[in-house]
């Protein structure tokens, strides 16, 4: 029985090497049709290649050429693995069984994507597994203020269609707070085709987590009704979104369907998190890419859970596991 895993292509590569010496590897799986390309920095996706309709493959991930890109333009997050804490943390603080924690504070006041040296930032152990590659790192106690020490890993393969997978876990010796996601822009015109604007895009997902000016929740969780923000039913996506949306607890399918009507290419999102965060790239600044060239689906728990009760809990505990898993599933139409 094929089980999904054992007919994937992969092969590894040298992709550079930082000023200390520490190599970088480039980890490409291909299957069913599907091409993807993994950074060991970052446990960066720096391109997935699909079909469209026309049977032509072209890149649909925001990637960056060489290491020196990945290095210096680092604030967008092309595709990288996002962590400790992925979104935001008002005040950059939070309190945990009676103890204050203060994180990083490096967007204005408040903590985001895991601080100044965040996951996205850390050259990751690779070992290849069944159909792919899993990426470990070890988070020391007390860094970017995190409390306990965290033991990481993702594992990412391709399914027997040519589904990207991504599973997550993560141990800790302490109590801590854990929230990994996966900061890929997809274009599935091509990465290099200019606005995404356009592409239709449907999220099961009846309600929102509002935000104040500086992108932190409110504690509402509002109904999409009669607003922007229900995509309950495909249609054009605009711009000016950076907002978390929670998913519907009975979701029949996919969390969220992208298409680009020109090309026929179709991606779908399942998780097993509880909310997507819908980010038009309005801030990218050219280089290399514009604003609104890709979208991201950022499958994650709700920005700022650590001072909402209110919110799922991304509380870990020593003796858990934290798990996660993401699926990108590529078709046509």
């Amino acid at each position: 029985m094929d089980t999904g895993l054992s007919s994937t292509a992969i092969r590894t590569d040298l992709f550079g090497t930082l000023a200390d010496g520490t190599a970088v590897h480039r980890w490409t799986l291909e299957r069913a049709g599907t091409r993807a390309r993994v950074l060991t920095y970052g446990g960066a996706v720096q391109s997935v290649e699909v079909p469209g309709r026309d049977g032509v493959r072209a890149g649909v991930a925001l990637g960056l050429p060489d290491l020196a890109a990945y290095e210096t333009c680092s604030g967008p997050y092309f595709g990288v693995l996002v962590g400790r804490y992925a979104n935001r943390i008002a005040g950059a603080s939070f309190v945990l069984d009676g103890q204050t924690h203060h994180v990083t504070p490096n967007e204005g006041r408040n903590h985001v994507h895991g601080g100044a040296l965040g996951f996205d930032k850390r050259v990751w152990e690779a070992r290849e597994i069944p159909g792919g590659v899993e990426l470990s790192l070890v988070a020391e106690d007390g860094e970017e203020g995190f409390p306990g020490r965290l033991a990481v890993s993702a594992a990412y393969t391709l399914d027997e269609d040519g589904a990207l997978r991504i599973a997550y876990r993560a141990t800790t010796d302490a109590p801590t707070v854990v929230n990994l996601t996966n900061h890929t822009y997809w274009n599935l015109a091509g990465a290099d085709s200019g606005s995404a604007a356009g592409h239709t895009l449907r999220i099961a997902a009846g309600r929102i987590t509002p935000v104040d000016g500086e992108s932190i929740p409110t504690g509402e969780l509002l109904p999409v009704d009669g607003t922007r923000f229900d995509f309950r039913e495909a249609r054009a996506v605009g711009t000016g979104y950076d907002h978390n949306f929670v998913l519907d607890e009975a979701v029949d399918g996919p969390a969220a369907e992208l298409c680009d009507p020109g090309s026929g290419r179709v991606l779908t999102v399942t998780t097993t998190e509880p909310g997507i965060q819908l980010y038009t790239a309005d801030h990218l600044d050219g280089r290399p890419y514009r604003p609104c060239d890709g979208i991201a689906l950022e499958t994650q728990h709700f920005p700022d859970s650590p001072n909402r009760p209110e919110f799922p809990s991304t509380v870990l505990r020593p003796g858990e596991e934290y798990a996660s898993t993401t699926v990108y599933g590529f078709s046509v139409r």
